[in-house]
């Protein structure tokens, strides 16, 4: 059963670009695209559909036990954001196989099998932000966990579709906080990690996928404290991720040079891109710098510009307790002509799946 999403209004428009809500699914968090297959997951179950004008089909694709009361947790909106359950990333592999990211563990389900399996216990944190594939099924995360004394913090990969994991590279203790993302870039074929929180510990690296080469591109600033990039033909795009200043997207081409594109409301920790477009979500959280109170997808091409496009006022509920306000963006190659959005801790759509049709 569908219905309408919640929105600025029922067709929105920034120069060019034009998004027709399709469908709404309550319940479900969008985790990543493969080609026109989108992959989403209700508590801890996975499922699958190719997005069409008419909506999603969704099939159940495998499931995830949790601990028993991870069930109780989850069987409630204010549960399920409490104690921050469900899948927090997804990679699907040229085979099928999806790695991904629950609370405490990396899981995989390989391709035939229905039940997902811990292939990784977290012991840091509990979970990262951000899963990357290759095209030659090589899996990669970073550590994310408070770590108040600046240990040393890792990058794990895996070469077996995620079966086992190994540390592939290491940031030295006291160089950065914890590891925001790490992105494949399939034009440059190189991995591109970013960091954070303070000073110098703020970075954007260009690393080989083997991690012998390992690049700083940008560091030192707030404005180099990033979560979400997307790599296209001509150029990377990234937005800033900090409740200090105001946040902005840039633009960085391929030959290096930078431009600031357009301010945004808030920090952002999700992007995507669909064909030639490029969007941006942002989250409300306790900022001085950033005191908007809605939640906001910006977007927009070289050609039409770049504006706020869909918006969400944050609900009543704690920050502290029950999360910030965000709108979820899925990873992954994106073959098809939709946008999937999910939001949560904002009013009339709390865990709730949208997806718009882009049109021209």
């Amino acid at each position: 059963m569908t219905t309408e999403p919640a929105a600025d209004a029922p067709a929105l428009r920034a120069g060019g670009i034009r998004l027709s809500p399709v469908a709404a699914y309550p319940g479900m968090r969008v985790l990543a695209w493969a080609g026109d297959i989108l992959y989403a997951s209700r508590r801890y179950q996975l499922l699958c559909s190719k997005a069409t004008d008419s909506g999603c089909d969704w099939q159940v694709v495998g499931s995830f036990r949790p601990a028993w009361w991870r069930t109780v947790t989850s069987a409630t909106r204010l549960g399920f954001r409490l104690v921050r359950d469900g899948f927090h990333a997804l990679a699907v592999l040229p085979d099928r196989t999806l790695v991904g990211a629950v609370p405490g563990a990396i899981v995989t389900l390989a391709k035939g099998q229905k039940e997902l399996r811990a292939s990784h216990r977290i012991t840091r944190g509990t979970r990262p932000l951000h899963i990357t594939a290759t095209p030659e099924g090589r899996v990669y995360w970073g550590e994310y966990f408070d770590n108040a004394a600046r240990d040393e913090v890792h990058i794990y990969g895996s070469q077996d579709s995620g079966a086992s994991w190994d540390v592939l590279y290491t940031f030295a203790k006291g160089s950065i906080r914890h590891v925001h993302n790490v992105v494949y870039d399939e034009w440059e074929r190189c991995l591109w990690v970013l960091t954070g929180d303070y000073g110098d510990e703020c970075r954007i690296l260009r690393a080989s996928c083997d991690f012998r080469s390992v690049e700083v591109v940008m560091s030192g600033n707030q404005q180099a404290r990033a979560v979400a990039l997307v790599p296209t033909r001509s150029a990377l795009y990234f937005a800033t991720d900090t409740p200090l200043e105001q946040n902005f997207i840039y633009r960085m081409d391929r030959r290096g040079s930078l431009d600031r594109i357009t301010s945004l409301t808030g920090s952002s920790i999700y992007g995507c891109g669909v064909n030639d477009a490029v969007f941006f979500s942002t989250m409300v959280e306790p900022s001085a710098a950033n005191p908007d109170r809605n939640v906001r997808v910006f977007g927009g091409t070289p050609e039409t510009g770049w504006q706020s496009l869909l918006s969400w006022p944050k609900d009543r509920w704690s920050m502290r307790f029950f999360q910030y306000g965000n709108a979820f963006l899925p990873d992954g190659c994106q073959g098809s002509r939709f946008l999937a959005v999910t939001t949560a801790a904002v009013a009339g759509a709390d865990l709730t799946t949208s997806l718009y049709r882009i049109d021209r």
